[in-house]
């Protein structure tokens, strides 16, 4: 796009499931070829992607362990204790990212005020790493009980993993969901911990073949919300992406809506995994503080991952 309201360039390539950085490569320097551009006269480059949802629909992300609160380490699997169909004896939910085995307890207890009843027991954490090494667990989600009212225990059991494990990629509940409720806070956190290894190695090969073709403009990604954020975050945590590509059908939508002076819109955007509705209401797209993944049953509310 060269200047809003200015010349509109487009592009559109097979995806490369191997190698997703090079489906995107070929679309810039095919897009690039047709607006007779070079590398170094671009000013941003945004980027929306399905590939964190995928990997969740598909459960093709990394082998991950969950480190919670002695005493609640099912809370990942007993979820709501809701039945989202009442009259179906078969019914049954997705199966958690991280099986009973590899949910491992670690003796320590805060208080919803975030005053410790149990002091972490550090022997409890480092127990635990024989396991996470035998087991070949890539990644892992550390969730403690009201962690989101004070991260100490979490903190340091990271220290603790990072020392005794060192490329073990580690997720904080309190990090990436400092609120309240404590499944869709754990839930949450595995989706990012199963992710995060895919998606943070993707969006580095992404960067470094833009910069090896001559790009030095900065790379921001496309988060759920319609928002941008920095490729350190999305890598970090890349569940904030996990709607990124439909977001940014929706925003194009509305803008295209407000184009027109429609004020009732639904838009409709298809992809190879998952194909997504929006209303968007007076030239705004409809938004929610939370939503579910890989919902298992008809796409009944209950039956999916909450994020």
């Amino acid at each position: 796009l060269d200047s809003p309201g200015g010349a509109r360039v487009t592009a559109k390539t097979l995806t490369t499931p191997a190698a997703p950085e090079q489906g995107v490569i070929a679309g810039v320097i095919e897009a690039l070829a047709r607006a007779k551009l070079t590398p170094g006269e671009i000013g941003v480059i945004i980027h929306g992607t399905t590939l964190a949802t995928n990997a969740l629909i598909e459960r093709r992300g990394a082998k991950t362990a969950l480190l919670t609160t002695e005493g609640h380490r099912d809370a990942l699997e007993m979820a709501q204790e809701n039945r989202f169909e009442q009259y179906d004896i078969a019914i049954d939910r997705p199966k958690p990212l991280v099986p009973r085995w590899l949910r491992l307890p670690v003796r320590e207890r805060m208080n919803k005020d975030g005053r410790p009843l149990i002091v972490l027991d550090e022997a409890s954490v480092r127990t635990h790493a024989p396991t996470l090494i035998k087991e070949g667990v890539e990644s892992i989600a550390v969730g403690y009980l009201h962690a989101y009212a004070n991260p100490a225990h979490e903190q340091r059991t990271a220290e603790i993993l990072a020392k005794e494990i060192p490329n073990l990629s580690i997720t904080l509940a309190s990090e990436v969901a400092p609120e309240i409720r404590e499944y869709e806070r754990l839930s949450t956190a595995v989706a990012n911990a199963y992710v995060r290894p895919l998606m943070e190695s993707y969006l580095l090969r992404l960067e470094r073949a833009l910069r090896d073709r001559g790009f030095a403009c900065p790379l921001l990604l496309i988060t759920s919300g319609g928002g941008l954020t920095t490729l350190a975050t999305a890598a970090r945590f890349p569940i904030r992406l996990v709607e990124s590509g439909p977001a940014g059908g929706a925003v194009l939508a509305a803008s295209i809506a407000r184009s027109l002076d429609l004020r009732k819109v639904v838009s409709f955007d298809m992809g190879g995994t998952t194909a997504k509705l929006c209303l968007i209401d007076e030239f705004e797209a409809q938004t929610a503080r939370a939503f579910e993944v890989d919902r298992s049953y008809r796409f009944r509310k209950g039956s999916g991952l909450p994020i």
